[in-house]
């Protein structure tokens, strides 16, 4: 009889423990560019199936965002998470990852290439576009600039605001920058291929010359 209670006891214990372990997930969150269809979601979904212990996915195709629970004790890598998305043949522009133990990883927060005793300029320009996917896309493609201390661009007022070290970039290479992405700034045109590029979501009014 004792025995009986001594294995129960253990067998109870040890499920406690699996079920907790099954509960450590890492949280992703990852806003992809170039999803337009129902099919593209699919295409995405199907190539992260290969994470084995994927769990509640997600995908908005109107805003680009996918997220998506994986085991903690997996220790899955940012770097990891945006392959994958460019192996599904999309792109990463934001990335962020909640740990089971509470920390916090995000892409696109480090600035490298800018002494602290250099004199930052501060600039506006008007820069297209019309949603949060246009906003990211915006935001990556001036801060992967080399010299860009930081960026923040106003959906309603359509104005890109940068500090930038002018010893290493210049607005011309900044809005050059933003239009191979896709966008229309105030001098510099976006090409029509990369317009058209663009998920329907972020086709905005182009600016006329």
């Amino acid at each position: 009889m004792k025995k009986t209670v001594i294995i129960t006891l253990v067998v109870g214990i040890m499920t406690l423990f699996s079920a907790n372990a099954q509960k450590e997930m890492d949280q992703f969150m990852v806003q992809v560019d170039g999803l337009g269809c129902p099919f593209c979601a699919y295409g995405l979904e199907k190539k992260f199936k290969e994470f084995k212990g994927i769990k509640k996915v997600k995908i908005d195709i109107e805003t680009g965002d996918f997220s998506f629970s994986y085991p903690a004790e997996k220790a899955l890598t940012m770097e990891a998470v945006e392959k994958q998305v460019e192996k599904a043949g999309y792109t990463p522009i934001t990335s962020k990852i909640i740990r089971a133990n509470g920390s916090v990883e995000e892409s696109g927060t480090s600035v490298s290439a800018i002494r602290s005793d250099k004199s930052l300029i501060a600039e506006k320009i008007h820069v297209a576009g019309k949603c949060g996917m246009c906003e990211a896309r915006i935001l990556k493609a001036t801060k992967d600039i080399p010299g860009v201390a930081t960026a923040s661009w106003d959906v309603d007022t359509k104005m890109l605001l940068v500090n930038f070290d002018p010893t290493a970039t210049s607005m011309n290479a900044i809005e050059e920058g933003v239009a191979a992405a896709g966008h229309d700034t105030k001098n510099i045109k976006a090409t029509d291929s990369k317009y058209k590029g663009l998920p329907a979501c972020c086709k905005y009014e182009r600016i006329e010359y």
